[in-house]
């Protein structure tokens, strides 16, 4: 696994042994970033489900400004912590050793002390875990945290298909790419 592009380009990540997690492919990353564009570079990014934290670490490769990344297993967080140190990262990324919602919870306090705002999230539960995607597309549709206009991103199994809305997020696009897909949502604030 690598850093596709940026600051970071080429540079390899670690990742566990075994099956503990199931990584974004390369290729995976790489078309997400292309279609994100030169809108990363600035934003705000938040990553749940970090896993080996490559997706985080993608978007500060390729100018973030700030990267939070979720990640409730121990060995993984460590993993995410080594990867940054690894890369020379001393600025400009977060790790929250925490179930999504819990993490989710703790952003959503933290938002009311800083008023920063997330233009970009990035959701990879386990495949099978239908339940997560719900409750963690709800939690997102109902953030504060959220910029206007900021886009989700749930990479889930091709076969398996995400609501069209949560909250105040609407899915607009879905690409697939071998047995993985990414649902696309745009968070739209409600008029008052």
């Amino acid at each position: 696994m690598r850093v596709i592009a940026g600051t970071y380009r080429s540079r390899i990540l670690k990742s566990l042994k075994g099956l503990a997690l199931r990584p974004t492919s390369d290729r995976l990353r790489e078309t997400l970033f292309n279609v994100l564009g030169p809108a990363v570079a600035g934003a705000r990014f938040l990553d749940v489900f970090a896993g080996t934290g490559a997706v985080g670490i993608e978007a500060l490769s390729r100018g973030a400004a700030e990267v939070v990344v979720i990640e409730k297993h121990p060995p993984a967080v460590a993993l995410i912590r080594k990867n940054l140190e690894s890369l020379g990262v001393r600025s400009g990324a977060t790790v929250l050793g925490a179930d999504a919602l819990r993490g989710l919870e703790m952003l959503a306090a933290k938002r009311k002390a800083d008023r920063a705002a997330f233009d970009f999230v990035f959701l990879d539960p386990p495949y099978a875990a239908a339940e997560e995607y719900a409750r963690v597309l709800r939690a997102l549709g109902s953030a504060s945290f959220l910029a206007p206009g900021s886009v989700v991103i749930a990479e889930h199994h091709k076969k398996f298909d995400l609501p069209v809305h949560a909250g105040s997020l609407a899915r607009f696009r879905i690409l697939k790419q071998g047995d993985a897909a990414l649902s696309f949502y745009r968070h739209v604030e409600s008029p008052l």
